[in-house]
C-alpha cells in the first residue's frame, strides 16, 4: 500500500527503527547477531533508555528481531517483507447511506461488559489499573473543601469555570487561542457529539463519517434522524479528502463528524495538511465539522497531534473530547468548543441537561492545573505503546499468516482483518465459551461489511492471560480458515 500524502514528522523512536530495520534488511545486521544493549544504543544515540526501548519494541513487533531473556535482542532469521503483517487497505464503501439493524449485536456485547471474569478485548476504554485512582478520590475530596456547599450547589450552565480554565490551557499546546469563554463542559465526548449534531442537523439531513466507523455514532445520528453518509478511509492518513469534497459540490452532505486523531476503530491520523485542506473545503462550502478528539492526547510521540480546530478560522468546528479514555471513564467530564454554534449549544443544554455535575468537573479541573495529569499521560502513553507492540507482535506469531493489523501511533485500539470465509460475528459467540469478547467488524457500519474484520483493545495491561488468550484466538482461527487448495493464502501488500 502506497501513499503520497505527507505524514506527520517521524516520532525519534519511529526514527531509530527505521534505521536499524534498514540495516536489517541490507544485511548489515545479519540473522542471529545481537543487537547493540539498550543503554549503548542510548549512549551513542543520545536518546532517552524510553525511546530505545520502544524502537526494539516497535522491531519485535514487526517481526524482525527478538528478545532473549537475560541476553539481549537478536535479529531474527524471516526478516523480508513478506514476513511481517500488512496493514489493512483502505475501505471503500458504497456511496448511498442504507440502515442496517445491528441492534441485537451490539446489545449482546455491551451484556457481557457485567459478565465477571470475561476478557474484555471489546472494551472501548483503559483498564483501571491503568487509572490514577488514588490521586482521584483525593482530588474529589478536594473539591468537597473547595466547592460552596460541599458541591451541592448548581455549577454555571456552561460549566465549572476552573475545568474550562485548565481546558483551555492545555489546548495552548497545540496552538489553540481558546479561552475559557469559547467552552461548554458536556458529561462525556457523546454528550458533546449529541449537542453538536443537534445544533447543526435536521432530522433527515446527511452526515458524512468515516469507514469503518464507531458504533456510537451510528447509533446517534440513527437515533437523531439522520442519513449516515460512510467514506472512504485510508487506515494511515484517514478519511479521502477528494470523495467528500465530490460530494459537497454536489450538496449531498449537511455536516461531518470525523475523529483525525487516532480514530475508532482503524486508529489513523490524518496529516497536518490534509486536516488543513479538511477545514478549508468545509469553509468553503460552509458546512460544520464536529471533530471527535477523544484519543488526541494518547500519541506515543513527542507531541500531541494537532486537531482540526488549531486550523479553523471561520468557527465551522466544533472540537468535542473529554477524560474518559484517559482519566476517569465514570466522572463523565466532557466539552466542547462550538465555534459560532456556542449560543446554540447552550440552549441545547439548557433544556436537555441542564446543570453539568460540580464535584467531578472540580476534581478534573483541580487535577489538570497541578501538573498530575501531564505526568499520568506520559506514564499511560508508554504502557499502551509497549502494550501495542506486544499485542501486535502475538498477534503476528499467533493468528493466520494473511492477517492484516493496523499500526497506530496513538490510542488504545487494534483493527484486526482476517481471511474474508472468516465470519467474527460467529467467531465472537465462540470466544464466549473461552471468557473473551471482542468486538466484530459487523458493529462498525450500517452497510453489510467488515463482516471478516474485529476491534481489540490494548487497554489491557499485557499479561500471561492476555498473551495466552491471544494465542487461543489464532489456533481457533487457524482451525476456521478455508481448505488452501480452494481458498490460496493471500498476498501481503507492504507499504514501502
Amino acid at each position: 500500500m502506497k501513499s503520497d500524502a505527507v505524514g506527520p514528522p517521524a516520532h525519534k523512536y519511529l526514527v531509530v527503527a527505521a534505521q536499524l530495520e534498514q540495516q536489517i534488511q541490507q544485511g548489515l545486521l545479519q540473522t542471529g547477531q545481537k543487537l547493540p544493549s539498550v543503554r549503548t544504543l542510548s549512549q551513542e544515540m543520545k536518546l532517552s533508555i524510553s525511546t530505545i526501548l520502544q524502537a526494539y519494541y516497535a522491531l519485535e513487533s514487526r517481526g524482525l528481531v527478538e528478545a532473549q531473556p537475560q541476553s539481549g535482542y537478536y535479529v531474527r532469521g524471516e526478516h523480508r517483507a513478506s514476513a511481517l503483517p500488512g496493514r489493512p487497505a483502505p475501505h471503500r464503501v458504497p456511496a448511498v447511506p442504507r440502515e442496517e439493524d445491528v441492534d441485537s449485536l451490539l446489545a449482546q456485547v455491551f451484556e457481557q461488559v457485567a459478565t465477571p471474569d470475561r476478557l474484555l478485548f471489546s472494551q472501548g476504554g483503559p483498564s483501571p489499573a491503568l487509572l490514577p485512582i488514588t490521586k482521584l478520590n483525593k482530588a474529589l475530596l478536594q473539591a468537597q473543601r473547595e466547592l460552596p456547599h460541599a458541591g451541592t450547589s448548581y455549577e454555571p450552565l456552561q460549566g465549572n469555570l476552573l475545568l474550562r480554565r485548565q481546558i483551555a490551557r492545555y489546548a495552548l499546546f497545540w496552538g489553540s487561542t481558546l479561552t475559557h469563554e469559547d467552552l461548554v463542559t458536556t458529561e462525556g465526548c457523546t454528550s458533546a457529539l449529541a449537542f453538536c449534531l443537534t445544533a447543526v442537523t435536521k432530522p433527515g439531513d446527511t452526515i458524512a463519517v468515516e469507514s469503518p466507523v464507531y458504533f456510537g455514532v451510528l447509533q446517534l445520528a440513527l437515533s437523531l434522524g439522520l442519513q449516515l453518509l460512510e467514506l472512504p478511509t485510508d487506515p494511515v492518513t484517514g478519511v479521502d479528502l477528494v470523495a467528500l469534497a465530490q460530494h459537497l459540490e454536489q450538496g449531498q452532505v449537511q455536516a461531518c463528524l470525523f475523529t483525525p486523531n487516532f480514530s475508532n476503530p482503524i486508529g489513523c491520523c490524518m496529516p497536518d495538511e490534509h486536516k488543513q485542506q479538511l477545514v478549508h473545503l468545509l469553509e468553503h462550502y460552509q458546512v460544520p465539522l464536529i471533530e471527535d478528539d477523544l484519543f488526541g492526547d494518547l500519541h506515543f510521540g513527542a507531541h500531541r497531534p494537532k486537531p482540526c480546530k488549531a486550523y479553523d478560522r471561520q468557527g465551522w468546528v466544533l472540537w468535542c473530547s473529554s477524560v474518559s479514555k484517559t482519566l476517569a471513564p465514570g466522572y463523565r467530564v466532557g466539552w466542547v468548543a462550538p465555534g459560532h454554534y456556542l449560543e446554540a449549544v447552550l440552549r441545547l443544554k439548557k433544556c436537555r441537561a441542564g446543570r453539568s455535575p460540580a464535584l467531578t468537573q472540580q476534581a478534573v479541573g483541580n487535577f489538570l492545573a497541578t501538573g498530575r495529569y501531564e505526568l499520568h499521560l506520559r506514564r499511560l502513553r508508554q504502557t499502551l505503546a509497549l502494550n501495542c507492540a506486544r499485542y501486535q507482535q502475538t498477534i503476528l506469531a499467533s493468528f493466520p499468516p494473511d492477517t492484516k493489523v493496523s499500526q497506530p501511533l496513538g490510542g488504545f485500539l487494534l483493527w484486526v482483518e482476517l481471511n474474508r470465509e472468516i465470519d467474527t460475528t460467529q467467531f465472537y459467540h465462540a470466544l464466549l465459551d473461552h471468557q473473551i469478547v471482542i468486538a466484530p467488524g459487523r458493529l462498525f457500519s450500517i452497510q453489510p461489511q467488515y463482516t471478516h474484520c474485529l476491534r481489540l483493545s490494548y487497554g489491557l495491561p499485557f499479561d500471561e492471560r492476555v498473551e495466552q488468550s491471544l494465542q487461543l484466538m489464532g489456533r481457533l482461527l487457524k482451525d476456521r480458515m478455508p481448505e488452501p487448495e480452494l481458498y490460496p493464502e493471500a498476498t501481503l501488500v507492504i507499504e514501502a
